[in-house]
């Protein structure tokens, strides 16, 4: 009696574990994610992980100012990779996972390892305390971005964005000042990695660059965009700097103007 028994206990868990299956693939159809693996969005992804891990061992090896460079050229290709993927219409669930590591790669690792690697170092356990925050608020970010449904809105600074505080301010520092930096600057720059990090994982709303209509603008709109774009070629490390930390504290700044004007109504 007991073979029976173990055929029909068999037979029901083939039947959950398809039925599981089936329940998987239409989530992944409702979010409009495809199974399987796409070449183009994943080999710029690919690239974003090339540039994370060639700023760790640049570095590790002392050459700073490559590292800075590599982690904005991760920055760049992230920026596009999923775009291209809506694009040509080939999401899926597995970019969109790789995607998250090489973005813990490149904008968690990469950046701590270069702000230790330059100044941290020099201030012991503090030192590689702070790096280390730094990159597991970087894990800590993208977890929730990847459970949060949805993503038209930022609530804490992105990662690469929080990266690119880090790698542009190094990358200043190199091109404009000489490398060695007083204890004074380390403490500094301990807390630029720390506040960072906090802006990571604080609830801070922050505009998100989904947010922006990619279809027909009026002419006027890409007068500005020129103007950037032209003073960005300019002066690449400066302009990408000031970039860098307007965006990261615009999101203080409108939190704490909706703040005061939720203060007014109240008055």
């Amino acid at each position: 009696m007991e073979e029976p028994r173990r055929d029909n206990k068999d037979r029901n868990d083939v039947r959950d574990a398809n039925n599981i299956a089936s329940l998987a693939d239409r989530v992944e159809e409702r979010a409009g994610l495809r199974r399987g693996i796409y070449l183009l969005p994943n080999l710029i992804t690919t690239g974003a992980l090339f540039s994370g891990f060639y700023a760790i061992i640049a570095a590790m090896s002392g050459a700073l100012e490559n590292a800075a460079i590599a982690i904005v050229i991760a920055g760049f290709l992230d920026s596009i990779d999923g775009r291209i993927a809506r694009m040509t219409n080939t999401q899926s669930e597995f970019g969109v996972q790789y995607d998250s590591l090489s973005d813990l790669v490149a904008f968690g690792v990469a950046p701590a390892v270069l702000m230790f690697s330059w100044v941290l170092s020099d201030l012991g356990k503090f030192g590689w305390a702070a790096a280390f925050l730094y990159m597991a608020c970087a894990a800590l970010r993208l977890a929730r971005f990847n459970t949060k449904p949805d993503n038209t809105v930022f609530f804490g600074l992105a990662s690469p964005m929080g990266a690119g505080l880090l790698a542009t301010t190094v990358w200043v520092w190199m091109d404009n000042l000489p490398p060695e930096v007083s204890l004074e600057v380390a403490f500094i720059m301990a807390g630029l990695t720390i506040v960072a990090a906090a802006l990571m994982i604080s609830n801070i709303r922050y505009y998100s660059p989904k947010q922006i209509d990619m279809h027909r603008v009026p002419f006027m709109y890409m007068v500005p965009v020129v103007v950037v774009f032209a003073l960005i070629v300019a002066n690449p490390p400066v302009m990408l700097l000031l970039c860098a930390y307007v965006y990261g504290a615009s999101g203080p700044a409108q939190a704490l103007w909706r703040k005061r004007l939720s203060q007014k109504k109240l008055s």
